[in-house]
């Protein structure tokens, strides 16, 4: 991940690296020194270089404090032109730096005409068409209008359209730009945004933000049944929360597969890992022991990924979580799904069939 952009001598200097201990410096877009990756890295590194200011050639030395949880960088870049020597670069850096960062995009080889290719221009000109988002919305309606009802369909829609606003604020609060809501047929929507995130907070935290404001659409319509009777409200409760919560099913690229990918590329010691197994197993237990067969078997999955994805962690190229970051995303995830099923489960205690679907889907 990029790690540091300064000026050096007018041209960018930058710093990219990884949590094995692997670091490369460019200048001008030009490697000048590189570091391997250790199985025991150290948090000082010293890059030492030579370039060249038109017949000069100055000897460069930047020193580098890092520390990855919680991210800290401090760098120092001192110049030699053989009789002075002169601290042209210091600084510290934390992870809001790294958040608000922009990221240098590597200059990619072009690729043999495939269809993949093809495909894949394709479908970017068509998300560059506004009609496009008319076409996905109008497709889905009929679609779930053929399946259910036209009442059922415009429903749903506007559930997943919350659902992909609450993604849409999240990705706003960081500054990145969107593209807007999709809505694809019996398949969801989709929110998207050109920027690249730099870190895992931002990761979890958008990908959470959807189910999030699911939930809070759910409780609202709860409380709106319980004060007029209307049950299209609780069915609206009972079929979002369901919705929801499917999202938050640890597996990719579900929502709750980023959440669980973040937490666990974060986590950096074998404590980390066992505490996050420990919670998913919970959730197993959990999920069984109120009937919610569905539930535990896929949060069984999702406890084998937490290892797979934890062994991948040095080779990430986002910045991850801290410990702080790491409890704040476990809670907050298995608040949510607990909330989430707390819906479904109270609107299943009645004589009403439908409203207790839900709660039957979970424990098939």
């Amino acid at each position: 991940m990029q790690l540091l952009k300064i000026d050096c001598l007018g041209r960018e200097l930058r710093l990219e690296g990884s949590m094995a201990g692997w670091q490369a410096l460019y200048w001008d877009n030009q490697l000048v020194s590189q570091h391997d990756a250790k199985a025991d890295p150290s948090t000082s590194a010293v890059h030492c270089f030579q370039l060249t200011a038109g017949e000069r050639v100055l000897n460069c030395e930047l020193t580098l404090e890092l520390v990855w949880q919680p991210f800290s960088l401090g760098y120092s870049l001192l110049v030699n032109d053989g009789e002075s020597e002169e601290l042209i670069g210091q600084g510290q850096l934390g992870e809001k730096d790294i958040e608000t960062q922009v990221i240098e995009h590597r200059p990619k080889r072009p690729n043999k005409l495939s269809l993949l290719g093809l495909g894949s221009l394709a479908l970017k000109l068509f998300k560059s068409a506004k009609v496009l988002k008319v076409l996905f919305a109008a497709g889905s309606l009929a679609a779930y209008t053929w399946l259910f009802s036209i009442q059922f369909a415009i429903a749903l829609i506007l559930c997943l359209v919350f659902h992909e606003y609450g993604h849409i604020r999240a990705m706003k609060r960081f500054g990145l730009k969107t593209k807007g809501i999709y809505l694809i047929p019996f398949v969801g929507g989709l929110a998207l945004s050109d920027d690249r995130i730099n870190t895992r907070w931002q990761d979890v935290y958008i990908s959470i933000m959807g189910p999030f404001f699911g939930l809070l659409l759910s409780c609202a319509c709860l409380v709106v049944y319980w004060l007029t009777d209307i049950e299209l409200f609780a069915g609206l409760a009972a079929f979002n929360a369901l919705l929801n919560l499917f999202n938050l099913l640890p597996v990719l690229p579900l929502d709750g597969g980023h959440i669980l990918k973040s937490i666990a590329f974060s986590v950096n010691s074998v404590i980390g890992l066992v505490c996050c197994v420990l919670g998913a197993v919970t959730g197993v237990v959990l999920s069984y022991y109120f009937n919610l067969t569905l539930l535990g078997f896929l949060l069984a999955i999702g406890s084998l990924e937490i290892v797979f994805e934890w062994r991948g962690r040095h080779v990430s190229d986002l910045l991850p979580l801290d410990r702080y970051g790491q409890l704040v995303s476990a809670l907050w995830y298995f608040g949510t799904v607990g909330s989430l099923c707390a819906v479904i489960w109270v609107l299943a205690q009645g004589d009403n069939q439908a409203l207790a679907l839900p709660m039957k889907i979970l424990g098939s």
